[in-house]
């Protein structure tokens, strides 16, 4: 590390934040992260226990009502200074996921813009909570609706965009009056943790929000989910993970909002500008390493075009820079760890087994560093693992079609249903693509979707819920409703 990096993670936290204080783990237990570029331990943070995961969620019980009570305005204010603070920020938190998640800096900035939205868009929702008042049919009685808050929050988020999945959870809840406990992943815990500062710094009141870091997850967060005061329950990860947080929530019929894993098929029709399908298509896939639950995993290219296409993707993805992402032009970070790379390598093994032909990359990098070629496959074969299974890395793979009805099938034929990508200039083609395609989103012609101000989030095993948009303060609210007699 450089002089810079090593000042800057020398002023992230190593401790848990609980009730407004940075305390030390009741076990006095650390663990540490490293550097994925070079497996070099960059810092040492706080590792909590289950009772420290209670504290949390004691301070967070204790603060509830007057946060609750809070003038809609206040949390408002609070929102949007930590938004300004971030973009001031904003090359300290970028650096700070590059080197514990491994993403090139540039996409690191792209992250700070897009997790700062999170909070300057509900910093606007937090004074536009409504209700309704009317009289009911009978004329007997008026009926009064409001929106009050759901109450103590826990957030499990991921290790892929540790900026913009705490803000995305982090920034509805505060806007709805809720309090929260957030574990944040043991893989990249201290982007969230500069992120608490920040919030602290902008006011934000002790026990609003409490961070517990740890390297196990389940020991601290099933006496959270069991206990019964907790209301809420948010998670972003795998889907194997969730069907078992679910399972815990149902004992306390908690609340819970789920985004889970994709299968992302990105379709190409022959009649699709073929400059926009590859730009969308390495937007689509190797954004943040193909590290992403929204990257396209299986592209699905009418057979007329296929080859053109396959060509010229492949003509970009070897041209892409390799390294350490705080290196001059790098596209392509290392993998999150060993478990990620052996994954990606498996898949492509088993594709080409199967018939497909790499176009380029295919394998691991030697020397230090979790590092995997950007790879192309061609002639995916049906039954090729790389079908089925989210690959979560910078692989390519490529199968073709014949029919519309063939594309559709084939882009349906999945346990997931997160997002759909499909190139076409047939506008028929496309609205009947959005009405047959089973995603809760979709990019008609585009390649990268998310913003805050859209609803985030999936069908089928993809999740449930939404994060972003009007809707997504809607996740931290409860409707109340009562009846006033007419005098």
């Amino acid at each position: 590390m450089n002089e810079r990096e090593s000042a800057l993670l020398a002023s992230v936290q190593n401790k848990l934040f609980i009730g407004g204080e940075w305390v030390d783990a009741s076990g006095g237990g650390t663990f540490d992260v490293r550097d994925p570029a070079t497996g070099e331990v960059i810092h040492s943070i706080a590792d909590a226990t289950p009772e420290d995961g209670i504290r949390a969620l004691d301070a967070a019980v204790a603060a509830q009502d007057a946060w609750a009570a809070t003038a809609p305005r206040t949390r408002s204010d609070i929102l949007r200074r930590a938004w300004e603070l971030v973009q001031q920020h904003k090359d300290d938190l970028a650096l700070i996921m590059t080197l514990e998640m491994g993403k090139p800096y540039a996409e690191a900035l792209g992250e700070v813009t897009y997790g700062g939205e999170f909070l300057r868009w509900f910093s606007e929702e937090a004074v536009r909570i409504t209700g309704r008042y009317g009289l009911n049919p009978e004329g007997t009685g008026r009926i009064i609706v409001a929106q009050r808050p759901v109450g103590p929050s826990f957030f499990i988020t991921p290790w892929n965009f540790p900026l913009a999945m705490a803000t995305r959870k982090i920034a509805p809840a505060l806007a709805a009056g809720c309090t929260v406990v957030v574990k944040p992943a043991q893989l990249t815990p201290l982007t969230t943790v500069f992120f608490t500062q920040l919030l602290v710094e902008a006011g934000l009141p002790a026990g609003v929000v409490n961070i517990v870091t740890s390297s196990s997850s389940n020991k601290v967060a099933a006496p959270i989910i069991a206990d019964p005061r907790l209301r809420k329950l948010s998670f972003t990860g795998s889907t194997e993970v969730g069907r078992k947080l679910i399972a815990q929530a149902a004992d306390g019929v908690l609340r819970v909002s789920m985004e889970l894993g994709g299968n992302a098929p990105f379709v190409v029709f022959e009649d699709a500008d073929l400059d926009k399908a590859v730009d969308g298509a390495i937007a689509a896939k190797f954004r943040n390493i193909g590290e992403a639950c929204t990257a396209a995993n299986r592209f699905i290219v009418h057979e007329s075009v296929a080859d053109e296409f396959a060509a010229r993707v492949t003509e970009r993805v070897t041209a892409m820079k390799i390294g350490r992402g705080t290196e001059d032009g790098v596209t392509i970070g290392p993998l999150i760890d060993d478990d990620a790379v052996s994954k990606a390598s498996e898949l492509v093994a088993d594709a080409a087994r199967r018939g497909a032909t790499i176009t380029t990359g295919g394998h691991r990098l030697d020397g230090a560093g979790t590092f995997f070629e950007p790879t192309v496959l061609t002639g995916v074969r049906p039954g090729s693992s790389i079908l089925r299974e989210e690959i979560f890395g910078p692989v390519l793979a490529i199968a073709t079609f014949d029919t519309e009805d063939e594309a559709v099938r084939l882009a349906n034929d999945t346990e997931y249903g997160l997002v759909s990508y499909v190139f076409t200039q047939d506008l028929a083609r496309g609205h009947r693509m959005i009405d047959r395609l089973e995603t809760g989103m979709m990019g008609l012609n585009v390649g990268v979707l998310s913003n805050a101000a859209a609803p985030f989030g999936g069908v089928k095993q993809s999740g449930v819920g939404r994060e972003g948009g009007f809707e997504g303060i809607h996740e931290y609210l409860s409707t109340k409703y009562t009846l006033l007699p007419v005098s």
